[in-house]
C-alpha cells in the first residue's frame, strides 16, 4: 500500500520547454551559487537536513529567485504574477512542470522538486525528484510509495566523487535513480545508458538530464544487468544500487527485494563480465558482518574472476542503529508508534536470523584486468578516517600504482627512481626533550589522507625521493651515513619501498 499518491510527472517529450525553462531558472539566478547567496550557509545547510524554515524565512522578499526557492525546493504556492516575471508560466503548466495550486489557477505549485546542483567544472545542473524527497536522512523522504524517486544525498555525492573520470567510449549509470550518476558521466562518456527498475526513476532521469542542457541517455527499465544485451560491455559501470539490508521490498529507491546483501554480492559478481579491458565498476554497497565470519573475506569472495579489486569499509553500524537510520530515512518514526515499533522488531528478527551483528558500507571499486595479468590485486581495508573528495584519479592511481608493483621485482625497484607524492608531511612522535623520536610518520593531506609510521631509514629515503637518484644508490648513501652494511639494506628494505608506493607515498618517475 502506498502512504500518498505521488505526482504527475512533466512531459519528458517537451525537450523545447525544458531548454526554455533552463534558461528562465539561470536566468534568475537559480543556481547553487544563487541559494548560497540569498539563503546564506545556515539556511542552505539546512535544506541538506530536510529543514525549511530557515529558507522559509530567507525567502520572504519578492524577487524573482525568492519565488523560485519557495516554487521548487520548499513546495510552496506562489501567486501567478509572481511567477509569470521569471518562468514561461504557459509552457511550464501546458507540459507539467508546474500545476495549478487553486480551482481559479490564482496561484502555481511545482508538480516536481528541481535543485540546483554545481557541476564539477561549473556546469549549472538542475535534479528532478518527486515532491519533498529531494534529500532523505534524519527528516524522512517526503512520499512513502514504493515508487518515490529522491534526489541527491550524500551517497550520491559519495559515488560521484569516488568514480574515475578518464574519457570513455560508455558508460552504464545502474539503478539511475534521478539521473545524477548519469548527469556527470555524460561529461566524458560518449555513450551513457541508464537503468532502474522503477518507471518512474528513468523518466525523471530524462527531466534532470534535459534540464541540466545533457545529452540524451539510453533509459532501459529492468533489474540489475537485465536490460543490458548478452554482447553489451562498457568502460565504466556506476551504481548507488538499493543496497539497504532490510526484513522486506518496500521503497524500490533502498530495498532490492533480495536476501540480507544478495543484491551486492550479485551486483558485483556480474559485472566483470559486463567491463571492458582496462574499465571500471565502481558501486556503493551495505555488507554483511555475521558471528563467527571475516567481513573481509566475505567481500573477497564477491570480487569476480579476471578483475582487481579496491574495496573501502567506511563505516559499520550495529543492527539497531542500522534498523533506526532506515526506519528514519522512510520517515517511519513519524507515523503510529506501534507500527514504527513492528517494523523495527521485524529488521531486528531478520538480522538474528542471519546471525547478522553489523553492517558494512562502503565502496567496491573493480578494474578489468589485462588477460594476460598474473593472479588479481585484491586490496580489502577499513578506512573510517576523513578523505578529501574527489577520489576519482586517487582511485584510478591506486590501480596504476598496482600495476606497476606487480610487474616490477625487488631489483627493478632497486633500480628505479621515484620521488615523494605532493604534500606529504612528516611528523615525530616522542617525549619531549627526547634526543630521538619513538617513530616517525608520514602523513598524506591530500586524497585518502594515509598515515604510516616508517622507521629511520624509510624517512631518510622518502625525504631525498626527488627522481634524481635510483632507490638502489640512495640506500646505498644511507648505508654509509648509519654505518650498516650496504648490500644488507638493500636486502630489507625493498619491503618498505613497496609499502610506500602501494599507499601513494612514493611514485616512480617514469
Amino acid at each position: 500500500m502506498s502512504d500518498s499518491r505521488l505526482s504527475s510527472l512533466p512531459s519528458a517529450d517537451r525537450p523545447d520547454v525544458a531548454v526554455r525553462l533552463r534558461e528562465a531558472l539561470i536566468g534568475a539566478d537559480f543556481t547553487a551559487d544563487g541559494l548560497l547567496e540569498l539563503l546564506g550557509a545556515s539556511a542552505y545547510a539546512a535544506l541538506a537536513r530536510s529543514e525549511v524554515v530557515p529558507a522559509l524565512r530567507a525567502t520572504r522578499g519578492d524577487t524573482a529567485l525568492a519565488a523560485l526557492v519557495r516554487l521548487f525546493l520548499l513546495q510552496q504556492a506562489v501567486p501567478r504574477a509572481r511567477v509569470e516575471g521569471a518562468l514561461p508560466v504557459d509552457a511550464c503548466v501546458e507540459s507539467g512542470w508546474l500545476v495549478r495550486a487553486d480551482a481559479d489557477g490564482d496561484e502555481l505549485a511545482a508538480a516536481v522538486d528541481v535543485r540546483p546542483y554545481g557541476g564539477p567544472d561549473g556546469e549549472d545542473w538542475f535534479i528532478v525528484s518527486d515532491l519533498g524527497c529531494a534529500v532523505g536522512g534524519a527528516g524522512g523522504i517526503g512520499s512513502r510509495d514504493e515508487g518515490v524517486v529522491l534526489g541527491v544525498g550524500g551517497a550520491s555525492t559519495t559515488l560521484a566523487g569516488i568514480t574515475v573520470r578518464t574519457a570513455v567510449g560508455s558508460a552504464l549509470d545502474l539503478g539511475t535513480g534521478s539521473g545524477i550518476q548519469a548527469l556527470h558521466a555524460a561529461r566524458h562518456a560518449t555513450r551513457v545508458t541508464a537503468t532502474d527498475l522503477n518507471p518512474r526513476a528513468l523518466h525523471i532521469t530524462a527531466l534532470t538530464l534535459a534540464l541540466s542542457g545533457a545529452p540524451e541517455a539510453d533509459l532501459r527499465q529492468g533489474s540489475l544487468f537485465e536490460p543490458v544485451r548478452a554482447d553489451e560491455t562498457y568502460d565504466l559501470i556506476v551504481s548507488n544500487p538499493p543496497f539497504v539490508i532490510s526484513p522486506g521490498a518496500r521503497l524500490t529507491y533502498r530495498d532490492g527485494g533480495m536476501g540480507g546483501d544478495d543484491l551486492c554480492r550479485t551486483l558485483v559478481a556480474q559485472a566483470g563480465e559486463r567491463l571492458n579491458e582496462g574499465g571500471y565498476a565502481q558501486f556503493l554497497a551495505n555488507w554483511q558482518h555475521e558471528e563467527g565470519e571475516d567481513w573481509q573475506e566475505r567481500l573477497r569472495s564477491w570480487v569476480p574472476r579476471g578483475c582487481d579489486a579496491w574495496i573501502v569499509q567506511r563505516e559499520v553500524q550495529d543492527v539497531a542503529q542500522y534498523a533506526e537510520l532506515w526506519l528514519r530515512d522512510a520517515g517511519d518514526h513519524r507515523g503510529d508508534v506501534a507500527e514504527y515499533r513492528a517494523r523495527y522488531d521485524a529488521w531486528l528478527d531478520e538480522f538474528e536470523s542471519r546471525k547478522v551483528k553489523g553492517v558494512g558500507f562502503g565502496w567496491i571499486t573493480l578494474r578489468k584486468a589485462a588477460a594476460a595479468d598474473p593472479e588479481p590485486s585484491i586490496t580489502v581495508e577499513e578506512w573510517p578516517h576523513p578523505v578529501e573528495q574527489p577520489l576519482g584519479e586517487t582511485v584510478r592511481q591506486h590501480f596504476a600504482r598496482v600495476d606497476y608493483l606487480r610487474s616490477n621485482d625487488d631489483a627493478a625497484l632497486l633500480a628505479a627512481h621515484f620521488r615523494l607524492t605532493a604534500e606529504i608531511v612528516q611528523e615525530q612522535v616522542g617525549l619531549p626533550g627526547a634526543e630521538d623520536p619513538e617513530h616517525v610518520v608520514l602523513r598524506q593531506n591530500r586524497g585518502m589522507r594515509r598515515a604510516t609510521k616508517v622507521d629511520t631509514v624509510g624517512a631518510g629515503f622518502a625525504g631525498v625521493c626527488d627522481g634524481t637518484l635510483s632507490a638502489g644508490r640512495i640506500l646505498d648513501a644511507i648505508a654509509q651515513l648509519v654505518g650498516e652494511e650496504a648490500v644488507a639494506l638493500r636486502d630489507r628494505t625493498p619491503g618498505q619501498i613497496r609499502l610506500l608506493v602501494e599507499q601513494g607515498f612514493l611514485e616512480p618517475v617514469r
